[in-house]
């Protein structure tokens, strides 16, 4: 191996050891458009910014996975800071609140996200047009759905998914990330049209922005089929984008150095986002 290669190794191997402290905020300091009923499920940002000097323009604004139950903050959140920001690239980590079968919730902390990063770009230095968005598993499909759905200030320019839930479709969804988003309480014919509004590999377009896609063929949580369908219709409309079907691994491995593709993974994405 040549040494530039082995040093450029040492440093990913060594990133969450060197992980900065990011800076906390609140999502909706006037407060939140809409109420889950838990008034201790505070929307937040933790922002991390890379050296002004070394900074690039490029954001990603990071939805950690869960369930819609809960959130992984760290493996799938603040763990990715040093390996962003060793690369010039802000992440701002976001803890949206949980839906209880009001998916409007989720969308509009992430929504406001990407809006607050937007709005704070000159002082964050950070490109306006350059400004990604990234999630795991249920953090997936929130962050397919805002890739696919949302518009102007809250549209994304690229998007980053691990192992997503994509589809609504009650034969190869997350049982449980499908009712907690959407709820239960639905008639049939309601039911049937959230399905349909929120399958997010049905939502693709042209305008869709380019993708990155890693997932592992033997997840047992969600069917690999979610990502492949939705990388299919990205091909399908002429979006780029690169998928990524590790051999094993399970699902949630996020950051985690115990995932067998670790590296891969890192290398592969360190080159994606090199491409454009």
């Amino acid at each position: 191996m040549k040494r530039t290669g082995f040093i450029a190794l040492l440093l990913v191997l060594t990133a969450v050891a060197f992980a900065q402290k990011g800076t906390k905020m609140d999502l909706w300091p006037n407060g939140a458009p809409n109420d889950n009923g838990d008034e201790k499920d505070k929307a937040e940002l933790t922002v991390y910014l890379p050296d002004a000097k070394k900074a690039t323009g490029r954001a990603v604004v990071c939805c950690p996975g869960g369930g819609y139950t809960h959130l992984a903050m760290d493996h799938e959140g603040h763990q990715w800071a040093t390996f962003f920001n060793t690369k010039g690239i802000a992440l701002i980590v976001v803890k949206y609140r949980m839906p209880h079968g009001d998916y409007k919730i989720p969308i509009s902390d992430a929504e406001e996200a990407m809006k607050t990063v937007r709005r704070n770009a000159e002082q964050w230095h950070i490109d306006r047009n350059d400004v990604g968005i990234m999630g795991f598993s249920a953090g997936g499909h929130l962050a397919s759905t805002i890739a696919t759905h949302s518009k102007g200030e809250a549209a994304p320019n690229f998007q980053i998914l691990f192992y997503p839930v994509i589809t609504m479709d009650p034969s190869f969804t997350h049982k449980g990330s499908h009712d907690n988003f959407l709820g239960t309480k639905h008639s049939k014919k309601e039911m049937k049209k959230l399905e349909y509004e929120y399958s997010n590999d049905i939502q693709v377009n042209r305008t869709t922005p380019r993708a990155f896609i890693a997932l592992s063929d033997d997840d047992r949580a969600v069917p690999a089929a979610n990502g492949f369908n939705y990388y299919s219709e990205l091909y399908r409309h002429d979006v780029p984008a690169s998928i990524h079907i590790y051999p094993t691994g399970g699902h949630g491995w996020g950051y985690r150095e115990s995932f067998t593709y670790h590296y891969n993974m890192i290398f592969e994405l360190k080159a994606w986002l090199e491409s454009f």
